[in-house]
């Protein structure tokens, strides 16, 4: 899904990453400039500070130098370094309540600017679980696929693709299940 405010090549941050698992520090230093600026945005947003939200930025980088070598499981760059930079957000607001909670309720009030960060959010959240889905085999990908983008029913799905209506279901269980978790592993990895 293009998004003009945060610029995604999915197969870019693929290699990237895999570049990065194999500590080269040119791929590093090509993440750390696509992203830094986005990420540094988003914690200035609401730690309303710029020494916390570079040092936000410094440690998730510092973090995804560190971890990268132990992620086992395909990740969504994008989504990683988000959810991390969320995650170090509200640690600090926890650990520095008084200080930074005002700021985060004011960044949150601020409608508008939390409109566009939840809608990019979400817009992450889908493509990562179409990309899953696309990895899935191929009966179990065109039921989700029909279920998540029709009102067809089980039946209808049976007689469009051929199947009875029990393998849909058990496919779509299937599925969900393989989905659920593969989300599992990735909210692991990101706490």
């Amino acid at each position: 899904m293009p998004n003009d405010f945060f610029p995604y090549n999915r197969n870019e941050d693929h290699a990237l990453f895999l570049l990065l698992k194999k500590r080269d520090k040119e791929a590093f230093s090509m993440i750390y400039q696509k992203y830094h600026r986005y990420l540094y945005a988003l914690a200035l947003k609401y730690l309303k500070n710029p020494d916390a939200a570079e040092d936000a930025v410094q440690h998730v980088f510092v973090k995804l130098w560190e971890s990268t070598a132990k992620i086992n499981i395909e990740i969504n760059l994008k989504n990683y370094l988000y959810t991390m930079t969320k995650n170090y957000i509200l640690n600090t607001i926890r650990d520095r309540k008084e200080e930074v909670s005002i700021h985060y309720v004011n960044a949150q009030a601020d409608g508008e600017g939390e409109d566009i960060l939840k809608k990019i959010e979400e817009e992450q959240l889908t493509e990562l679980l179409y990309e899953q889905i696309d990895l899935l085999p191929p009966q179990k990908k065109e039921v989700c696929l029909r279920k998540l983008k029709t009102s067809d029913s089980n039946q209808q799905i049976a007689d469009k693709m051929g199947i009875s209506i029990h393998t849909v279901k058990s496919h779509y269980q299937e599925a969900l299940k393989i989905l659920r978790s593969y989300f599992q592993q990735i909210k692991t990895i990101l706490l």
